[in-house]
Formats: structure tokens, sequence, C-alpha cells
């Protein structure tokens, strides 16, 4: 009898042994945990869907800034909670511009021009949902390769082979000229060489066009002379419903030291005073009108806003939003 009244403290014991049994079992490891989900994100502006595509990351080294102090340099940096020695993690980031008909790009990454970190712009268009054939624009920011490398694959040929590539005038007139490579410090000399090669397919196919400040290349997305950088560097203002965007390129390399101090210029600007007035002038302006921003190298997806401080500006991240659509 007793037994028998034990029955239910039994099954609950079993019960219990079971779920316990069945927290212990071993799970599945991805194939690698070290990789993360596909690099894209979906922002809407207006009634345009623009994709942040990610390239992959570039090592900066901060001695590569002047204008500051390495101390302070590394004192920003550590602030943001990044490493500062021996260099930082930045990205590189591109961006798809959709309508429902047309798709443009701006910026392309950098193909197999910088290494193994770099390199995964058209597996993460693919990703996306969008093909590398439904590109119809390639617009460049500058001829640097982490921008314009990708439009080409590593075997030669065109990664968006029904795409027509615009790039400034005056970028196009430095970088495809070889004359110009006694210009500038012998460690960015090769950058001549991977521009040429990046646009020569474009080129025979006739597909490589430029553009002088004012011209209209795409309905819907205005031309932002913001040289310095490079000499023809341009920025791209995307307009939709009562929405923009700034498609700003390299503005800002080190967003923990250039944001607070847009005084500060890196190694690789062409131009450095000209290129500081340009980040000056589209920082304040960016705020003043509430403009989102993306940017090549914030952290992905590069997109949000900026916001005044007393010194400076300090970056507002967007949130993530599934549907995109929603409470926007």
């Amino acid at each position: 009898m007793n037994a028998v009244k034990k029955l239910p403290q039994l099954a609950s014991a079993l019960g219990l042994f079971v779920i316990l049994a069945a927290t212990q079992t071993t799970y599945a490891a991805p194939v690698d945990k070290y990789q993360q989900a596909a690099g894209f994100y979906r922002q809407m502006v207006g009634e345009k869907v623009v994709t942040a595509v990610y390239d992959g990351y570039v090592n900066l080294d901060p001695k590569d800034l002047s204008g500051m102090s390495q101390e302070k340099i590394q004192a920003h940096i550590l602030n943001e909670y990044q490493k500062a020695s021996p260099a930082v993690q930045t990205a590189v980031n591109a961006f798809l511009v959709s309508d429902g008909q047309d798709l443009v790009l701006i910026d392309s990454g950098s193909s197999d021009c910088f290494g193994p970190t770099m390199g995964r712009m058209v597996e993460n268009i693919r990703a996306a949902g969008f093909n590398p054939e439904d590109v119809s624009t390639v617009l460049l920011t500058h001829m640097h390769p982490d921008h314009a490398c990708g439009v080409t694959l590593p075997d030669g040929k065109p990664a968006f082979p029904n795409a027509t590539v615009w790039a400034a005038r005056r970028d196009a007139d430095f970088w495809l000229n070889e004359k110009m490579e006694s210009r500038l410090p012998e460690d960015q000399r090769p950058f001549f060489k991977m521009a040429r090669k990046a646009v020569e397919p474009y080129v025979n196919a006739g597909k490589f066009k430029t553009f002088n400040d004012g011209d209209s290349i795409v309905p819907g997305i205005q031309v932002v002379p913001s040289n310095g950088h490079t000499p023809g560097h341009t920025s791209y203002l995307l307009s939709s419903d009562s929405e923009k965007l700034l498609l700003w390129g390299d503005i800002v390399h080190m967003h923990a030291v250039q944001l607070e101090n847009p005084e500060v210029t890196i190694s690789v600007d062409v131009d450095p005073k000209a290129a500081m007035a340009s980040r000056t002038r589209l920082l304040a302006e960016a705020t003043k009108e509430r403009w989102m921003v993306a940017a090549a190298h914030l952290p992905f997806p590069g997109i949000g806003h900026l916001r005044k401080e007393q010194k400076g500006y300090s970056w507002v991240p967007v949130e993530y939003r599934n549907p995109i659509n929603s409470g926007r």
C-alpha cells in the first residue's frame, strides 16, 4: 500500500530526471563558431530602402593621425572602449539604394586589394537578397582601393556587369594618371595601379564615366563636393519624401578621435587642410539639418545621426527595427 502511495512522487522525480538529463544534452556547434551573421542592414529613407553592406575591416594605426598628441589620441580611443594599440579595427561599409526599379551602389569595397579581412562585398550583397547583376549604377565617393577595387572581381571580370561606374572627374584625373604617383608617399603609390586595374573592364566596355560638381547622375541623389581626402572626394545626399541621408564616404576615419576633434587628419589625406575643411562643414550641416548619415568607416552598419556636444560631435547609431518600416 505504501508503495502505491509513493507512485506519484516517483513519477514526479522521474520527470524531473528526464528534464535535467535533457538539459545536459550537448548541442551541435556551428561549423565556424566565430562567424557573424551576414553583413547587411536595411534602413528606410522616405520611400527608398538603403541597405548597408559590410565588406570587412581594416586596421588603422593611430600614429597615422596628425593634429593631436599620441597620448590624447590613445585616451580618446580607450574612452570609446576600442583597443588603442597596435591598431584600431575600422569597418568598411558600402550602401545600396533601392526604389524597386533601380539599384544604386555607393562605393564597392576592396575586392582582393587589402587582404583577407576585407573583400566580402559581393557575398554580402547576395546575402541581402540582391544579385550583383541587378546593380545599374555604382557611385564612387573616391578612388581609394577600399572604395573602388570592389567593382572588379579578383579574376579581372566586372563584379557588376550591368552597371555604369561613376567617379568625380577630379578624382579620375588624379588616380588614373601615372604622372601623379610622385605626388604621394611611396607607400601610397600602389593605390594608382589598383585604381586603374579596378575600372579597366568598365573603361573597355564604355561603362566608366566621370562627373563634375553640380552634375546630376541619379534622380534623388545629389552630388555633394567634399574634396581633400582625395582631389575629387564626393559625398552624396539621398532625398526621399521629407527625409535625407548623407552618404559621406571618408569624411571620418577614426570616429573615437575625429568626431570630437574634426581638426585631426590622417596620413592618407591627399590635402589634409581641405579634408579638415570638408569634415568641419559637413559635420555642422548634417547636425543642423538633422540628416541621417551613412559612413564608410563608422561601426557597421555605419548609419545614424550626429549630436552636437560642447566640444565636437557624438554618434547616435540607428536602432535595429524589424520590419524596417515600422514606427519610423
